[in-house]
């Protein structure tokens, strides 16, 4: 193994992040492992390796990303590749207890990890599978991991993109955009809750404001209207649902557009609005209320992100978080609505690896603390 400073950088290597709906976790696997390391490498090593590259799914609900893998990187002096997991938080036990049962505890390797439940589960770790968690706040480990994905590309592609023609369904179309000089930006983190971000250096950000209407928000509410048990169903049902059939438009009211100051008769003039009539409650569909939850949540984070960007100054607005997954619809409505209602000023832009920043600021932690040690 590579030593740094004297000190053996000990595998495995990984970052954290557990937040209040996911845990996201990034591994890094060598591909130069030499006769020598593989003679050395301790059997629970082996196969913690083993049983992370050869699956796609760990249990009932762990999915490992493998669109997202990042492969052929130089990490701390190794070559190999980036894999991307993910798990929800409610199954957070499990992953614990079957660390205890791998023995991870006998690789000495340092666990860090970010995101509320480094906080919440830290003595969880130590209790049940004698681990001790480094913890790292969330917003410095996002920063960082972003820069550091967006500097390294994704396997020859920008990680960085935006919808050009936003405005225009039938011309709308993904774009590459290249991210180099990125400050000063808007940083909105869309996950279970939503944190805004105005970033100026990769040392210099400040936490704008926030709202607690997010992906959680989104999956809540679709649980209790649609009865979906899963985001991935809450997404399915909106695709194919018609919001305008639950919210107030602008046209329900006025009969058309208001001119006078520019609202279109399509605007949603009030979200649920069309709710408080029993006729219509009665015509709608569980699709048609997933939808309309979507639009509604997605609205909103949209209207404070413009209004912070006008606050700060800030015409690039960038858009993260895991909220975002598999979500096309949200990433439309957003690039429509910095688009329109900055008239063109504002940018919304997205990234590949949405949700998993977080935890690559952590990996990036446990390299740079092995520096300074």
């Amino acid at each position: 193994m590579k030593l740094i400073n004297g000190k053996k950088q000990t595998f495995p290597w990984f970052g954290m992040d557990i937040g209040g709906t996911l845990v996201k976790l990034v591994y890094f696997e060598p591909k130069d492992i030499t006769a020598e390391e593989e003679q050395e490498e301790v059997e629970n090593l082996k196969s913690i390796r083993k049983y992370l590259t050869s699956n796609t799914a760990y249990g009932k609900t762990g999915i490992r990303d493998v669109h997202l893998e990042l492969r052929n990187l130089t990490m701390c002096g190794r070559k190999g590749n980036l894999h991307f997991i993910r798990f929800p938080t409610c199954a957070m036990h499990m992953f614990i207890q079957m660390g205890s049962e791998k023995n991870f505890s006998s690789l000495h390797t340092t666990l860090c990890a970010t995101g509320g439940g480094a906080f919440k589960f830290e003595e969880d770790f130590r209790m049940i599978a004698d681990l001790q968690l480094h913890k790292l706040d969330e917003l410095d480990c996002l920063i960082q991991g972003l820069l550091y994905v967006d500097s390294v590309g994704f396997n020859g592609k920008p990680e960085c993109y935006y919808f050009e023609n936003p405005t225009n369904p039938e011309l709308c179309q993904k774009k590459p955009y290249c991210l180099d000089n990125p400050y000063p930006m808007l940083l909105v983190n869309m996950g279970s809750g939503v944190s805004i971000l105005a970033v100026y250096s990769k040392d210099n950000y400040k936490r704008v404001t926030g709202t607690s209407l997010g992906g959680g928000t989104f999956l809540g509410l679709c649980c209790l209207l649609t009865g979906c048990e899963t985001f991935e169903e809450a997404l399915e049902m909106a695709a194919k649902g018609d919001s305008t059939n639950v919210d107030k438009l602008v046209k329900d009211i006025y009969g058309g557009d208001y001119e006078r100051f520019g609202l279109q008769g399509s605007a949603v003039a009030s979200s649920f609005g069309n709710m408080m009539s029993k006729e219509k409650r009665e015509s709608i569909s569980k699709e048609d209320l997933a939808r309309a939850t979507l639009v509604t949540i997605t609205n909103n984070i949209g209207s404070i992100a413009r209004m912070c960007a006008l606050n700060e100054n800030i015409d690039r607005v960038v858009f993260v978080g895991n909220f975002l997954r598999i979500n096309m619809v949200s990433m439309k409505l957003l690039a429509y609505a910095m688009d329109f209602w900055s008239k063109g000023q504002l940018k919304a832009l997205f990234l590949e690896h949405e949700g998993y920043f977080g935890a690559v600021g952590a990996l990036l932690e446990l390299f740079k603390m092995t520096d300074e040690q």
